[in-house]
């Protein structure tokens, strides 16, 4: 099966509902960027409710599982809208990997680059998956009512889309590569320095040719671009170089 990015994109579009809209920005150009880069992923995780929260908690201390969080209701930033989690997803499109590899740290490095700080560098508890983007508040401000300012929002943007020029795919730079060639292929023709082979008898008649002052027409070392030697040859052929 091959992923398009409007089917990756469409894998996460729920988990995005909630989110801060600035957060919600990071997060869909998160995938768009890593699709570019030939690695597929899958947000798992993003608004969670306080009640979602207490139960998660609970996995592996009162209900069956493995702990996989540290936080109750209220202390998570998944609570408040400002955190993701993501995963991997495999090229079948169903299948999805939780391996920490040079894809995940690619996608980690992404994340970083558009402001979001990685579970990975937490030193109490890692969590690999996780990104968040908190402004700088803690989840007592949070749960207290405090919010990230306009000034806050509007420079965590400006840092997000800045990068909103997605490389070239493999298929993109074979593309522009060839075309290059050919600008290359045509700025030679243009700014040769030689007459073509197809130019040399017209110019050596012309420099033979004497002008007012006695000297050939041309000089005997010609340089001129492809339009120039192309004039000059269509003039040779009707005539306008014969001596009456």
């Amino acid at each position: 099966m091959t992923l398009t990015l409007d089917f990756v994109r469409s894998k996460s579009v729920t988990r995005l509902s909630g989110l801060l809209p600035v957060v919600r920005a990071a997060a869909e150009r998160l995938i768009d960027r890593a699709f570019a880069r030939g690695i597929p992923i899958l947000i798992t995780q993003g608004l969670r409710t306080i009640a979602e929260q207490d139960a998660l908690y609970a996995q592996g201390r009162t209900a069956p599982g493995k702990i996989v969080t540290n936080a109750r209701g209220g202390y998570s930033n998944h609570n408040f809208g400002v955190a993701i989690d993501f995963v991997r997803l495999e090229p079948d499109g169903r299948n999805i990997s939780w391996d920490v590899n040079k894809d995940w740290m690619t996608v980690v490095e992404i994340a970083k680059e558009m402001g979001f700080s990685w579970g990975g560098d937490w030193t109490s508890f890692k969590d690999y998956p996780h990104f968040e983007m908190t402004f700088g508040l803690t989840t007592a401000q949070y749960r207290a009512g405090r919010r990230s300012t306009q000034a806050q929002i509007d420079q965590a943007m400006y840092i997000i889309t800045k990068g909103d020029e997605v490389p070239m795919t493999a298929e993109e730079k074979a593309v522009f590569d060839t075309l290059q060639k050919r600008v290359e292929s045509l700025e030679k023709q243009l700014l040769q320095k030689e007459p073509t082979s197809w130019a040399k008898s017209t110019v050596d008649k012309l420099t033979k040719l004497p002008s007012k002052n006695g000297n050939g027409v041309v000089l005997s070392d010609p340089t001129g671009d492809h339009s120039y030697f192309r004039t000059i040859v269509v003039l040779d052929r009707t005539g306008s170089f014969d001596q009456k």
